[in-house]
């Protein structure tokens, strides 16, 4: 970070001191550091709404004795193949497993293939993480 900008703002009283507090219990030394990240995940954000290029996690967990759910679900998988990076199955319980699929591409493709895999009956729990390549955050 050689090519460093100075900033100046005023927050209300109240503000800062929830400011201060939440640096701290977030674990960073200083508010320089806080506040750039707050930025980055805005950045990110925007990116998202944007439909810019992401990189993400889709975390399943399911029944897999629900009839034809593994096929459906490497259906799925098969049919976005160019976005899908990895995925790692773990077998939880006897009726239950785990998959963690790495995805790269466009926001928007990311989040349906997310939701066209939560959708699928035995499916019990879904979720999306989502993050920049990080191309324009520097």
């Amino acid at each position: 970070m050689s090519d460093l900008e100075r900033l100046s703002f005023s927050l209300e009283g109240p503000l800062y001191k929830r400011l201060k507090l939440l640096c701290r219990a977030s674990g960073y030394s200083n508010r320089s550091e806080f506040i750039r990240d707050l930025i980055r995940a805005r950045l990110v954000g925007r990116e998202w709404e944007l439909d810019q290029e992401a990189v993400g996690t889709i975390t399943i967990v399911y029944d897999h004795h629900v009839p034809q759910l593994n096929e459906k679900l490497t259906d799925l998988q098969h049919d976005n193949h160019s976005m899908i990076l990895a995925t790692t199955h773990v077998h939880l319980e006897h009726d239950r497993c785990l998959e963690v699929i790495l995805v790269r591409g466009r926001a928007g493709r990311i989040r349906k293939i997310a939701d066209d895999l939560r959708r699928q009956r035995g499916v019990l729990h879904g979720n999306l993480s989502m993050s920049s390549t990080g191309r324009n955050l520097a």
